[in-house]
């Protein structure tokens, strides 16, 4: 094959440039300047944008970077007097040895790296419909050049209602769907890099976002789910699968089907009787598969569903469930299944499950979780004691497809790019057996500019005092304590005795130092520093009011009304000013109306509590029921509780009533 050389001009120069010098690529204090001699020119544009991302320049004048591709399934970057070479086999491996290669020459002079890939398709599954959080196109590129700088291969944007479906001007109304030109760019710019975007969508249930508009009652069996045997619930999957896949390259497509709790128990049961959930599962699957292969498709499913028809709890996790023993013939043979699991942290859990998935006839896909769902803050204990153990049971069984879920669960408060370091954990799963921390935290900084520690220390926001170390729990105390009403604090007696005020104050030095250290990341860090602003206050003050209030201590309540909870006002309006701007800067602007209910919640809350204690102060009213309520643990449970759902946390009252 003929190679080449390419050069062009990079508008932004190095020399004088805004950017911080840590960021500017040099070896011996010389700006870096490489020749790359190819045989693939597709690599091109890709290296274009990376070199405008990692300032370095092209031209024939510069250091020598012999590339070449082969077909052994290993990455060689070296460097030898002012020569470097680097071999690889995929698209995205080139531009992975391109990082080690940029990495190393601010490190060393003269070195050889050898990696061997471990799994053929690695990347992000990331929620972009059920947390009402759209993101920008370009907020999708940036993730995407920090994806190929790690070397991960594969996108998926998880969308229940978010792409536009031409025959259907409900679905997706006044949601932020994609339009097909939006899906084409992602498609377009992650393919620069040899990066797969993978529809990802639902074809039973998690529809209830669909399902509430009238239009669609022909097609409903509840609220959730869609109404199986009807055959315009079939022209429907169709409208929905054409549409997802017509703007994408690939020929795989992730059909959903979890979850579907209440299956065959609403109006299917009325249609058609009693019958076992396996039997209408499989009998919906068959019509799928039917479409998908119609359009020379290449389908995946998660399979909890099945896992749950086979325990007696309708458990997914069930160790002692049992799948019946004709599974692999019942089973199609053409569809990948995804174990998904976030949930354990002893490998030996995850090798049962990827073996009692093997009893379909295939190796399973494998779904981990970077804990980024739970609130503003996301669980790095939890991400890698779950990814760690997965990781290892995934190598030992051959598993050589891999997923990183980013929910969005209730709201998507947490910020997106707070996931960073999780993205890169599983991209160096991606590339050795083992996970070195000194050779991640190196790979992390330079893949992102962002600083290790600091990502790290995120997780302190919800692993707080009363927590075990890692909160493998998966408690959020921070987005209850937000969110729960200052006179009616459903979990303050939880939180009693705990130094929590104390313990917000420090994170919120802490994070305003690692604002101003991580560059581009630093909004990730502003944010919960306002926050634990915030909660420095708010933590323990319904606790403090309550005491007072039962102490006769009115002087100590006129101060809460005058001083602390005006501050406190003032701190929430704060945190809810740059929220504002942030969302909007990282997502389309639909879905920030429930922030916008949260935050007018809060603060009306506020408002009345400081009415209600003048009135008492002042005599207008001769006590406070709120205030005399015995505090009870929440859900009975003593220490620091989880509370998944925005619903439970600011009342006990009735706060939304669904009706399918």
């Amino acid at each position: 094959m003929e190679r080449h050389w390419f050069q062009f001009d990079i508008m932004r120069k190095v020399e004088g440039c805004d950017i911080p010098d840590r960021r500017q690529l040099r070896t011996g204090g010389i700006a870096l300047n490489l020749h790359f001699i190819l045989e693939d020119s597709d690599l091109e544009p890709g290296i274009r944008l990376f070199a405008e991302e990692f300032h370095f320049s092209v031209s024939e004048a510069g250091m020598t970077v012999q590339v070449e591709r082969t077909n052994e399934n290993i990455i060689v970057v070296s460097k030898t007097g002012d020569k470097a070479r680097i071999q690889y086999e995929h698209k995205h491996q080139f531009f992975r040895a391109l990082g080690l290669l940029l990495e190393s020459l601010q490190h060393e002079q003269e070195f050889h790296i050898t990696e061997t890939p471990q799994f053929s398709t690695n990347g992000p599954m990331i929620d972009v419909s059920q947390g009402n959080a759209v993101l920008h196109v370009e907020t999708i590129k940036r993730i995407i050049t920090k994806m190929a700088a790690m070397g991960l291969n594969m996108l998926m944007l998880y969308t229940e209602d978010s792409y536009e479906v031409k025959e259907q001007p409900y679905f997706g109304y006044m949601r932020g769907r994609y339009s097909q030109e939006e899906i084409r760019q992602c498609d377009d710019f992650a393919d620069l890099f040899g990066i797969e975007l993978i529809p990802c969508i639902q074809t039973l249930s998690h529809l209830r976002d669909v399902l509430k508009w009238s239009c669609f009652a022909d097609i409903k069996d509840d609220g959730d789910t869609l109404l199986v045997g009807e055959e315009n619930t079939y022209a429907f999957i169709e409208q929905m699968i054409v549409a997802a896949t017509s703007p994408v390259r690939s020929k795989r497509i992730h059909i959903g089907m979890d979850e579907a709790l209440k299956l065959g128990q609403g109006n299917y049961l009325l249609k058609n009787g009693q019958r076992s959930k396996f039997e209408i599962m499989n009998e919906h699957l068959a019509r799928v598969l039917q479409i998908t292969e119609k359009h020379g498709l290449q389908p995946m499913i998660w399979s909890d569903m099945y896992f749950r028809m086979g325990s007696g709890m309708e458990d997914n996790y069930d160790r002692n469930m049992i799948l019946p023993d004709n599974i692999k013939e019942v089973m199609p043979q053409n569809l990948q299944y995804i174990f998904w699991d976030y949930y354990h942290f002893d490998e030996e859990f995850y090798l049962d499950f990827i073996r009692k998935h093997k009893q379909f006839g295939s190796t399973p896909i494998f779904a981990g979780g970077i804990w980024n769902w739970k609130g503003f803050c996301l669980n790095y204990g939890a991400t890698f004691a779950s990814t760690e153990a997965a990781m290892a049971a995934c190598k030992k069984e051959g598993v050589k497809e891999v997923i990183a879920t980013l929910w969005g669960d209730d709201g998507t408060e947490c910020h997106i790019y707070s996931a960073l370091l999780g993205l890169q954990l599983f991209a160096e799963h991606g590339y050795a057996e083992q996970v070195d921390e000194r050779r991640l935290k190196r790979r992390f900084e330079f893949c992102t500019g962002g600083r290790y520690e600091d990502f790290m220390e995120i997780r302190f926001v919800d692993e707080i005092p009363g927590t075990a170390e890692g909160n493998l729990g998966m408690t959020n105390p921070s987005r209850y304590l937000l969110w729960q009403q200052v006179l009616m604090g459903l979990f303050d007696k939880n939180i009693d005795g705990l130094p929590l005020d104390e313990h917000y104050a420090k994170l919120a030095i802490q994070f305003d130092h690692a604002v101003k250290r991580n560059g581009e990341w630093g909004p990730v860090f502003e944010i919960l520093q306002k926050l634990c602003r915030v909660l420095s206050v708010k933590a323990e003050i319904g606790l403090r009011i309550t005491r007072a209030y039962k102490a006769g201590d009115k002087a100590s309540l006129h101060d809460f009304a005058k001083v602390e909870l005006v501050d406190l006002i003032e701190r929430v309006e704060e945190l809810r000013e740059y929220h504002m701007i942030q969302w909007h800067q990282l997502y389309k602007p639909f879905g920030w109306e429930v922030i916008d209910f949260r935050y007018g919640g809060l603060l009306s809350g506020l408002i009345t509590a400081i009415r209600r204690l003048n009135d008492y102060v002042d005599g207008r009213v001769g006590r406070l029921e709120e205030l005399e309520q015995e505090r009870l643990p929440y859900q009975g449970q003593e220490g620091i509780v989880d509370c998944y759902w925005y619903k439970g946390m600011p009342t006990a009252s009735r706060l939304v009533q669904f009706v399918d």
